[in-house]
């Protein structure tokens, strides 16, 4: 029998913001705290009742018929307390039978999420932020840490937008085209920020959070079925993801520690993934638009990634030489540097590399403790230390050190 305190977390980070997403459909969005509070007594009692009783067959069932049992008592003993006052929650007692857990409102109740709380009346950063905590359930650390700032900042962030969000009554119907477009680039960002996240987790233990990156793809997915949110650039992002995701398991071994590119099993790539990349990548160029978003070339990269062809490197250098003119990055220039040096060998790539002066960046040190390695010992010994020291992840640690202690 699985364990419930192993699957739980999982169940959380999946299925609480569903939970909230389509409550606050039947609320109304400025009653997201009563959404919230349903969902996360729904998960307290699964955590008790299940650790007598054992997991129900279907635990994701289990959740839903609890939640819109304890929303059936919250409306029951608000029609006593409040009379149903005009001020008060728009669902009354009867009402609460339209809270349906199907897969449908379930999904429409998601995208209305998404752009509920991408609202102009935010900045993009506060849309980003509360995006990520309410639909994608991130901890105000992570969401610091995507951010690259203070979790006190954030904190404020989230309580600015909250109340901004509590005077805008929104549905997804009153939205136009237009404000749907104009959204939508918030939108993309935001699960852009959670795939990354999960592809490459700066939070947590472990390296490689799939749960995160399946839970963005599924959200990605979403905005494909709709017809004003199918554009270009989601569909490129979307490739993005299933390229990526292709190669999770070869990414870490069974120590948890990290594998190298060029070691990585190409047996363990998933060949569904890599082909369903192909057909929203195309997808994503069947389009009369001149204009190439950051998307597009990131899914070039990760498409020649999956190939075996020669000149793969060469393919992937033009196209982060057109990425950091588009979207300069710390991450993307030092991507570049290592793609230079598959192509121009790494001497070369050392002097390219060391033009970046990011001495405060662990992943500078580890490069260059890379691109040093087969040339000169000390200064690749130095770098490495140096990121060790910077890091933050263990399982990156354990990685960095493994080449540390070869090299010693």
């Amino acid at each position: 029998m699985t364990d419930p305190n192993e699957i739980t977390p999982h169940l959380f980070r999946t299925e609480y913001s569903k939970i909230v997403a389509v409550l606050c459909r039947s609320f109304d969005i400025k009653h997201i705290e009563i959404a919230e509070d349903i969902a996360s007594e729904t998960f307290l009692k699964a955590s008790e009742y299940w650790a007598l009783n054992g997991l129900p067959d279907n635990p994701a069932a289990w959740l839903y018929t609890v939640a819109k049992n304890k929303a059936k008592d919250y409306f029951k003993h608000l029609s006593i307390i409040e009379k149903n006052k005009k001020e008060g929650v728009r669902t009354t007692e009867k009402e609460y039978q339209t809270i349906d857990f199907d897969t449908k409102n379930i999904s429409d109740s998601q995208l209305e999420m998404i752009f509920a709380t991408c609202n102009p009346v935010n900045s993009r950063e506060t849309q980003i932020c509360l995006a990520l905590q309410i639909l994608c359930s991130f901890s105000v650390e992570e969401i610091a840490n995507a951010f690259l700032s203070k979790t006190e900042t954030i904190k404020k962030r989230l309580q600015r937008g909250r109340e901004a969000l509590r005077t805008h009554h929104f549905t997804i119907d009153s939205l136009s085209e237009q404000d749907i477009h104009q959204r939508l680039e918030t939108v993309l960002t935001t699960l852009y920020l959670l795939f990354n996240e999960g592809y490459f987790s700066r939070t947590n233990n472990l390296l490689i959070r799939k749960d995160l990156c399946l839970e963005a793809l599924r959200l990605t997915l979403i905005l494909t079925d709709n017809l004003f949110t199918n554009t270009p650039k989601t569909n490129a992002l979307l490739a993005l993801m299933c390229f990526q995701s292709s190669r999770l398991d070869a990414r870490i071994n069974n120590e948890g520690e990290a594998i190298l590119f060029d070691d990585q099993d190409e047996k363990l790539w998933d060949k569904a993934l890599i082909e369903k990349g192909n057909y929203y990548l195309i997808e994503a160029c069947q389009t009369n638009s001149t204009s190439v978003s950051k998307y597009h070339l990131e899914a070039g990269i990760a498409y020649w990634h999956t190939s075996s062809a020669k000149d793969k490197w060469q393919q992937i250098l033009t196209l982060y030489n057109q990425l950091v003119i588009i979207e300069y990055s710390p991450v993307t220039a030092l991507n570049r540097a290592f793609a230079f040096s598959k192509v121009y060998g790494n001497e070369v790539a050392v002097t390219e590399a060391e033009k970046l002066t990011l001495t405060g960046n662990e992943y500078y040190h580890a490069l260059l403790g890379y691109l040093y390695y087969e040339i000169q010992a000390d200064q690749a010994i130095y770098h490495f230390e140096e990121a060790i020291r910077l890091t933050k992840s263990k399982p990156e640690k354990l990685t960095l050190q493994k080449q540390l202690n070869l090299l010693k």
